[in-house]
């Protein structure tokens, strides 16, 4: 008889102890939970992204599903809000959902189903563009005729009315003359009391182009308020010879201008426009960003003459695809001994017909 004490042993499933088929099991529950849907293709999660309900990190590229221009139809939100509700996995608390609800009302994009018209000028200046000839209840009335024309050959998308202000202006040596605060403010005012965008856009001159920006920047706490910048006068010879700046100086504006909106708790998004009729204006031009959250680069073509030099430079700045939402600006004739102008102005069923179509559209 054998007197050794007596061992206790697992149950077993044919020789296999029990812990063992359990753990088994528990790994691959696992996998298929999380392994083999991605491999099949479905989209990773990612914790930054706004369906999750988290804010992205300022002057990173937040996440990946920011297409264009696929991000501007409303078509792209409800088939991301449909997946989301389709997670069998999980379901949003009402905490939750009112908390994702309020991230996106304040993150769509203003270009979401929206084309921008905008009349460009100085306030002062009657020379500088159609802004500076009008009253801003002129500019209204003549911006809505124009819209109507637009929104005829929109294709359905909306047309948003704006002021383009020249706020910062090259002087001789290059030197910015700054416009007056009053007059300023009278035109924010009177735009955002009546629905219609303010740019404000700044010639840069002998500055870095972010100390420009900054400039501005404390006019984004009116919510209709966008930005731009104009290399073709940042020098110290403007009309003696054409500007530039750098792609890695556009992106510290970019940064500069998303950490100011994210720590003033300022909502939705801007944009910053960055004007280019000629390859010298804009260098490492392939090396601009245009990820940021809460800033929307536009790429707008400058540059006055007949149609095919208008179409010629639209279609070289179409190339830099790094900065897919584009603008264009046309120049009327006001018979200004040396001005330039278009000869015609393309129509708007013309200027829709450009590759890519433009999201904003100003006339000087």
């Amino acid at each position: 008889m054998n007197n050794m004490p007596h061992t206790p042993r697992f149950r077993e499933i044919n020789g296999t102890p029990l812990p063992f088929i359990l753990l088994l099991i528990v790994i691959l529950s696992l996998v298929a939970l999380f392994v083999l849907p991605f491999a099949a293709g479905a989209e990773t999660p990612n914790i930054q992204s706004p369906e999750n309900g988290l804010e992205a990190v300022p002057g990173e590229m937040p996440w990946p599903a920011r297409l264009f221009p696929a991000s501007y139809f409303t078509e792209t939100i409800n088939a991301a809000a449909a997946r989301e509700a389709s997670r069998l996995y999980w379901a949003p608390t009402e905490a939750e959902h009112g908390a994702r609800t309020a991230l996106y009302s304040g993150s769509l994009s203003i270009l979401l189903n929206n084309d921008i018209l905008a009349f460009y000028g100085h306030p002062l200046s009657k020379n500088m563009g159609i802004l500076g000839r009008f009253s801003p209840e002129e500019l209204d009335g003549k911006l809505g005729e124009l819209a109507e024309e637009y929104a005829a050959s929109s294709g359905g998308r909306g047309i948003k009315r704006a002021f383009y202000i020249i706020y910062g202006t090259v002087w001789p040596g290059g030197d910015i003359g700054i416009l007056r605060e009053d007059v300023l403010l009278n035109y924010i005012e009177y735009a955002r009391a009546r629905g219609i965008l303010v740019f404000l856009d700044h010639q840069i001159g002998k500055y870095h182009p972010v100390d420009s920006l900054k400039r501005m920047l404390p006019y984004l706490k009116y919510p209709n308020v966008h930005l731009a910048l104009d290399p073709e006068w940042r020098t110290t010879k403007p009309m003696q010879e054409i500007g530039t700046v750098t792609a890695e100086e556009l992106n510290e504006a970019q940064r500069v201008m998303e950490n100011y909106l994210v720590e003033n708790r300022l909502p939705g998004e801007r944009m910053l426009v960055i004007h280019q009729f000629n390859r010298r204006m804009i260098s490492n031009r392939s090396q601009v960003q245009s990820g940021f959250a809460k800033v929307r680069l536009v790429h707008c073509a400058d540059g006055f003459g007949p149609p095919n030099l208008k179409r010629s430079s639209y279609a070289d700045n179409a190339l830099a695809s790094n900065m897919p939402i584009k603008g264009f600006k046309l120049f009327y004739n006001f018979d200004i001994p040396g001005a330039g102008y278009d000869n015609p102005l393309l129509t708007p069923q013309e200027v829709y017909t450009l590759s890519p179509r433009p999201y904003i559209i100003m006339y000087q």
